[in-house]
């Protein structure tokens, strides 16, 4: 097995704990309240933005395997650049992401969800991470992809990356909105101080 192979197999293993991870916390959230954590959320535009996701992101999962092991891998899976160096760092800060993730999951606890429920309205964790970025696991999110991108900068990677973001982007505007309609001046004033995706260095007022 060549080393391109080796980065891709041992990426496809990060992101396969990754999302069983994810997949382990909604089922856990089931199975407590009966709801899945909104893996498939109630409210129709939610639900119509998975239609593409969930395909971007089993894609993501499992073309690194694709790649790994296939004798002749598809044309779009062959990256554009070879660097070992941009690999073994895309693969240092795939781990680094995944352990930035986990340690956001845990400080949010049971408010943990991952998409919108106009009828539910949960606890605001602004604690830990979320002190200084309000969305630090979209941002990690973001950064995994990044990082995945590192390791294999194929053609197709990067189409499944642009839209990863793009969904993450809108996501996490939606997201915005409805804790400004459940939650008001509280998540206002958050907002005024903290950023969405990296530290705020000069607060609103």
């Amino acid at each position: 097995m060549t080393p391109q192979r080796w980065f891709a197999l041992s990426l496809g293993l990060i992101l396969t704990a990754y999302w069983a991870r994810v997949i382990r916390m909604a089922a856990k959230q089931r199975r407590r309240t009966g709801r899945g954590a909104n893996f498939l959320p109630p409210e129709p535009l939610g639900r119509a933005i998975r239609v593409v996701w969930i395909p971007v992101v089993v894609a993501w999962v499992a073309l690194p395997f694709v790649f790994a092991y296939k004798k002749r891998p598809p044309s779009a899976l062959v990256p554009l650049v070879s660097s070992d160096a941009l690999a073994i760092a895309g693969l240092v800060l795939a781990a680094g992401a995944v352990a930035g993730s986990i340690a956001c999951w845990k400080r949010m606890g049971e408010s943990w969800r991952m998409g919108i429920d106009p009828g539910e309205r949960t606890p605001l964790v602004l604690t830990g991470p979320f002190a200084y970025v309000r969305h630090p696991i979209y941002a990690l999110s973001s950064l995994l992809m990044i990082a995945t991108v590192m390791v294999m900068p194929s053609p197709l990677m990067i189409i499944l990356a642009l839209l990863h973001l793009t969904c993450l982007q809108w996501e996490a505007r939606r997201e915005e909105q409805h804790l400004l309609a459940t939650n008001g001046e509280e998540y206002a004033a958050y907002c005024a101080k903290v950023g969405r995706f990296f530290p705020r260095l000069f607060p609103r007022k």
